[in-house]
């Protein structure tokens, strides 16, 4: 599983450039015997028959944070836009790459104009904005004629090296755990659904525009009652959430989830010994409350492995994973109204 999810946050897939990464899920499905499909808005759809065709939908986002090129500048640097939402402070001195429309990428790094301590007084103060974020090209270009010469362009996106790493201690630290682990999850469970003899269908949505909003509402098998998004749990002051449980949420910005399924989930967990966390997430919102705004007649739940510094340099365990892992595999195996 953790292999999988260090192959899947090297690819890069910034919402609006996920093919690559649908790819790889579509692969690693069709490669255990999975039917799926791609849906017109590029996300995936699989198929694991069960014996009720009154189905269930689990959903995890591909698509990252990054960036696009909103203009070059005089000096060769580039000025960029949001896609996602995050702090620029949380970019700042990272490592990313700009793809150009033919599919290659140029390399660089992402820095405040004030950099340099020995040349800007301001460099402390300076508030992080996207007037003075710049993406400095690892080549030797100084004006905007230069910059369209290596074929780039204002619209090319930019995606942030991952810097993927896995401690002795069983911590993973990443860029894109959200929501790549989630995916990876689903990924590793796949290989015990297509043994197990399900009660229900089950679909997997891998979504692809879920850091913008309007992912996971949209394809959805008109047979599915259950939807459950697989979705980071967030962590901080106040936060009952924590990286070594799966967490069930109860409520985010867009109201509360399904009771019922919340409480199929808790009582899934005490039986079967899953070290869990019931939280709210104030800022927040998921696949499934865009699926529910998106006017679908569906029971909603979110749960999902807990991250720290989300959309920051990200930080789970991987008991996380596992806690996860065992809740979904094991609400596959009930049927519903348990």
């Amino acid at each position: 599983m953790i292999e999988t999810l260090k192959r899947l946050v090297e690819i890069p897939s910034p919402s609006g450039m996920t093919d690559e990464a649908i790819r790889f899920a579509e692969k690693e499905l069709n490669t255990l015997g999975v039917s799926t499909e791609r849906l017109h808005k590029g996300a995936l759809l699989a198929t694991f028959p069960g014996k009720s065709d009154k189905a269930r939908l689990l959903t995890a986002h591909v698509d990252t944070l990054g960036a696009m090129v909103k203009e070059i500048l005089p000096s060769g640097r580039l000025r960029l836009t949001q896609v996602g939402g995050y702090a620029w402070t949380a970019i700042e001195g990272e490592n990313c790459l700009v793809h150009r429309e033919d599919g290659e990428a140029v390399e660089g790094t992402i820095l405040v104009h004030q950099s340099s301590v020995h040349v800007y007084k301001d460099t402390n103060s300076a508030e992080r904005t996207a007037a003075n974020i710049e993406v400095r090209l690892d080549m030797n270009v100084h004006s905007v004629e230069e910059v369209r010469e290596l074929g780039i362009e204002v619209g090319d996106f930019v995606s942030f090296d991952p810097r993927f790493n896995v401690t002795q201690s069983g911590y993973i630290k990443s860029r894109h755990l959200d929501d790549k682990a989630s995916v990876a999850i689903l990924l590793d469970l796949a290989k015990d659904l297509v043994k197990l003899e399900l009660p229900h269908t089950i679909h997997y949505l891998i979504s692809n525009y879920e850091e913008v909003g309007f992912g996971g509402n949209a394809g959805i098998p008109s047979q599915v009652v259950e939807y459950i998004a697989v979705d980071m749990g967030a962590l901080g002051d106040g936060q009952h959430s924590d990286e070594y449980t799966v967490s069930i949420c109860a409520k985010d910005s867009s109201g509360p989830y399904d009771l019922t399924l919340r409480r199929q989930f808790t009582s899934l967990c005490k039986e079967h010994d899953i070290a869990y966390k019931v939280d709210i997430y104030p800022f927040y919102g998921s696949d499934a409350s865009a699926a529910i705004r998106a006017g679908y007649d569906v029971k909603h739940a979110l749960i999902g492995p807990g991250i720290e510094s989300s959309h920051s340099y990200e930080r789970t365990h991987q008991t996380s994973l596992d806690a996860t892992r065992e809740l979904l595999r094991r609400y596959a195996m009930t049927t519903m109204g348990e």
